[in-house]
């Protein structure tokens, strides 16, 4: 397993991997990277608890390309108490990927699909969520499509044959010859439809091998005394419908027990810099050049 032994290792899912169902490949013997796969909530719990009462130390990898920061909360308040109650034997690693390696891996399908030739669109398909996370995969989808190998790459949001095949005759209909799907998350298959199929989106010895890092990088963490748990709290920090903290005031308390009283003003101004995703290197997961 990715821990070694005395550790064991959830992944944990949300709607990139139905809750988990699609990381099962990835799980329950010696050959693979860990011990179960689930979702947030009582099932993790449940993991976690029998672990620990076995004397092991649990690690939580959030399996998400960066889409998902609601599960990845999810997960560390599951985890909190239980640390609370085991200390120095419960983590939540950093989250499989980013929406950078979401990016990347789908360029890297855009450019394998268009070695196929013809007039090509690809079709980066994920179940229904939620309309933020939605939004997030249409933003990627034009980035790939600009900085891409193929002009036509759609963000497709379907759960089913119809919605895929629906959304196959509308890339037809602006003039694609060939249609390539690829699951825009954990699935290694989709729905049947009349879609050339390029999946699995990343392969399984890139997924065990990032899998192992990120455990690695917890256990290390764990024993300075960061189970990573207060990160993951954060993670969906600012996720959601845009609020103003014009005259908003509240209180934060700190590790040390002190608390004070934090005012936002009414604007956050942000200068960001033009990130333009490039090529893979390495594992497709760690790093871009530019």
């Amino acid at each position: 397993m990715a821990g070694g032994p005395g550790v064991a290792v959830y992944l944990v899912g949300g709607h990139e991997s139905s809750y988990g169902r699609e990381l099962t490949r990835f799980t329950g013997s010696a050959a693979t990277i860990a011990e179960a796969a689930t979702a947030p909530g009582r099932g993790l719990q449940d993991l976690a608890e029998d672990a620990l009462a076995s004397e092991q130390t649990v690690v939580a990898v959030p399996m998400t390309f960066g889409r998902d920061p609601q599960m990845v909360a999810e997960t560390a308040k599951t985890l909190k108490w239980l640390s609370a109650r085991a200390p120095g034997r419960v983590a939540v690693s950093a989250p499989f990927g980013t929406t950078d390696h979401l990016t990347t891996w789908l360029r890297a399908a855009a450019n394998r699909a268009a070695t196929g030739g013809g007039r090509t669109a690809l079709l980066a398909v994920a179940p229904h969520s939620n309309p933020f996370d939605e939004a997030e995969l249409h933003r990627l989808a034009y980035l790939v499509a600009t900085y891409g190998a193929l002009p036509e790459v759609h963000a497709t949001i379907a759960d089913d044959s119809a919605e895929l095949a629906a959304a196959a005759a509308r890339a037809r209909a602006l003039g694609a010859e060939r249609v390539v799907a690829v699951p825009a998350g954990f699935a290694a298959t989709l729905p049947d439809a009349d879609v050339e199929l390029a999946g699995p989106l990343v392969g399984e010895a890139a997924v065990a091998r990032v899998v192992r890092i990120r455990v690695v990088a917890a256990l290390a963490a764990l024993v300075a005394g960061d189970d990573g748990i207060d990160v993951a709290l954060a993670a969906d920090h600012g996720h959601g419908y845009a609020h103003s903290h014009a005259g908003d005031e509240h209180p934060h308390t700190h590790a040390d027990g002190t608390t004070h009283v934090h005012s936002h003003g009414s604007a956050h101004p942000h200068a960001h810099a033009d990130h333009r995703p490039a090529t893979p290197v390495g594992d497709g997961v760690h790093g871009y050049h530019q």
